[in-house]
């Protein structure tokens, strides 16, 4: 995984939100969908939704590291959901010019979060190098680490993580794609 300067990653970090005002703006602006391009991108936003939900259901942030449910088979898996969900929502649009936005703010903005988070959780949890080494950061396992602390998805840990709040950004951003289509 590519490497950011601390000052940069801690700069970028905290434009993680005005970076998606700007990009609710672009998918508003640029997205001309049609009838197949949402039949083939709402499916795997609605997938990178599910693996967001599974992910929050199994993350108890800062008392233990979660080394179960998806994080058995990659140590990202919020990130990895929110890459299929603006992936499929770029399809869903129309727009290559999205894909390319959506693309450059995961790599500029969301690689050195993920960096920053990684650091304060080895400062966290003394087992998380061994996590780490077992458990690749992005691209999935393809059979999961028999997890330590098996973190079973729990719906109070979903709420409490606010995940929810993804599925009400999705269903605007779809009703917002159907609104474009029939006008």
């Amino acid at each position: 995984m590519i490497r950011f300067p601390k000052p940069y990653a801690d700069r970028v970090a905290r434009m993680r939100v005005p970076s998606g005002f700007l990009i609710v703006a672009a998918f508003a602006w640029f997205s001309h969908p049609s009838g197949r391009s949402l039949a083939a991108g709402l499916p795997v936003s609605a997938l990178g939704l599910a693996i967001r939900a599974w992910a929050a259901g199994c993350l108890a942030k800062n008392q233990q590291l979660a080394t179960g449910g998806p994080y058995a088979y990659t140590r990202n898996p919020l990130y990895i959901g929110t890459l299929l969900v603006a992936a499929g929502l770029a399809t869903a649009s129309r727009s290559v010019g999205l894909g390319v936005l959506f693309a450059a703010v995961f790599v500029l903005v969301y690689l050195p979060v993920i960096q920053l988070e990684e650091q304060h959780l080895r400062r966290l949890f003394a087992d998380y190098d061994t996590y780490a080494a077992q458990v690749p950061a992005l691209w999935p396992r393809f059979t999961a680490l028999p997890p330590k602390n098996p973190n079973p998805f729990r719906v109070a840990l979903y709420l409490k993580n606010q995940e929810y709040q993804a599925g009400v950004g999705f269903a605007a951003g779809t009703l917002f794609l159907l609104w474009k289509l029939v006008a």
